[in-house]
């Protein structure tokens, strides 16, 4: 009988795990910016599929993190983020236009997410101060991108 836990496979040390959360985040940083700057579509798509699931590998391994260390708010905020980070990778590779609705849900979940997170009593005040304005300011500037456009009015002269 092979046993997974006993040959140390899938048993991830909180220093490794942290390890590859951080280099995960920081590959998501390093990708959703490159894809933001970048003219190609299709390159544009890759960098933030990329971007998207390396974000939520973070998350996951911040969440099973975290909850083994009995924060349990802060786990909570990692998992909302996760969930709305998969919205968002889900429309990675359509077109702006298609993807809105979809990018404005993740962005109300990336919200819910930092309002979590900045109520747990683990991080440093100033983060958690610049996480809750955040939260406030994230579905304002998302907010436009989920609303239908608005009919252009015309006026007729005779």
């Amino acid at each position: 009988m092979f046993c997974v836990h006993s040959c140390g496979i899938g048993n991830m040390s909180g220093d490794r795990q942290r390890i590859v959360a951080a280099t995960a985040l920081v590959i998501g940083a390093v990708l959703g910016m490159a894809g933001t700057f970048t003219p190609s579509v299709g390159l544009r798509g890759l960098a933030w599929g990329i971007d998207g699931v390396s974000l939520v590998v973070a998350s996951a391994l911040l969440v099973v993190y975290h909850l083994r260390q009995g924060h349990d708010l802060l786990a909570a905020g990692f998992l909302v983020f996760l969930a709305g980070e998969t919205l968002i990778v889900s429309g990675s590779a359509m077109e702006l236009a298609a993807s809105a609705p979809t990018f404005a849900a993740g962005a109300g979940l990336w919200s819910a997410a930092l309002a979590l997170t900045s109520f747990s009593p683990i991080l440093p005040a100033f983060v958690r101060v610049t996480g809750g304005i955040a939260a406030i300011a994230r579905p304002a500037s998302a907010t436009p991108n989920a609303l239908p456009a608005s009919p252009s009015v015309s006026t007729c002269t005779m």
